[in-house]
């Protein structure tokens, strides 16, 4: 797999490799969204196929849904679930005390409700993800599509009084119209350049009439899977105040991987 693999997507497998040692047979997991947790839900259908694993696996998007059907993983609803023994998702940026921003992929509603229902969230990222202060990434929101301009305003106005960069905050589009999310929302992208307090900016954001929800995840993260191009894997847990490195080697193979592209 080496030989096919760019460095950036050896880095995202071997953090999704290593995130699902964590995954026993019998568990309700959360599945998350995004390039880097595809590899994730790939390695689940790995070990579905081969090693018989039983897990119940609650998706964050209609997307992660249809690939973890497709590889064999019994899909449930949050609902049939009801709560989780863990979940694995990427993240767009990451900081030292592992709070994230999260939403690149426009799924942050469901992937906030489904990580809060879970007794542990580990994160897989590339080492790129990691930044001294969370907002060079642009900050996702959700928002009604009733009055987003109106919501826009406000949020924009919000943002004078907080300890931001940059006050930028732009409608997401898909072509030539506004992007809908799974639950009908659209999105707004707040460009900050640097977020000086995430805790109060989180706080302050969903007070704002029409903002359903912000991609900042404060306080979620337990753990974080920390890819490297050359095999290598750190591992961080914010709980025990652990950091463990690891190396995985590549094998070439023909398995679920290899039509996967990032």
């Amino acid at each position: 797999m080496s030989g096919e693999l760019s460095p950036i997507d050896q880095a995202k497998f071997v953090a999704a490799k290593k995130a699902v040692e964590y995954v026993e047979d019998g568990m309700r997991v959360g599945l998350g969204t995004g390039s880097t947790a595809a590899w994730m839900v790939r390695c689940l259908g790995e070990m579905v196929r081969e090693d018989g694993l039983r897990i119940k696996g609650v998706p964050t998007s209609t997307r992660t849904a249809a690939l973890a059907q497709e590889l064999g993983i019994d899909v449930v609803s949050l609902d049939e679930a009801k709560w989780l023994d863990l979940t694995i998702d990427g993240a767009d940026e990451f900081d030292g005390e592992l709070n994230l921003i999260k939403g690149g992929g426009g799924a942050l509603l469901q992937e906030k409700i489904v990580a809060t229902a879970s007794d542990q969230m580990i994160v897989i990222a590339d080492v790129g993800k990691e930044v001294e202060s969370l907002g060079h990434f642009p900050l996702p929101i959700e928002v009604i599509p009733f009055g987003w301009q109106t919501t826009r305003a406000l949020v924009e106005e919000m943002l004078v009084s907080m300890d931001v960069l940059g006050r930028d905050v732009t409608l997401r589009m898909s072509g030539d119209r506004p992007y809908v999310t799974d639950e009908g929302n659209h999105i707004l992208d707040l460009h900050l350049g640097r977020i000086g307090n995430p805790r109060q900016l989180s706080m302050v954001l969903n007070q704002v009439p029409g903002v359903v929800e912000n991609g900042l995840f404060i306080d979620i993260c337990d753990i974080v899977c920390v890819g490297y191009g050359d095999g290598r894997v750190e591992v961080r847990d914010i709980n025990d105040g652990t950091v463990r490195q690891d190396r995985l080697d590549f094998v070439e193979s023909d398995n679920l991987f290899s039509d996967l592209s990032d």
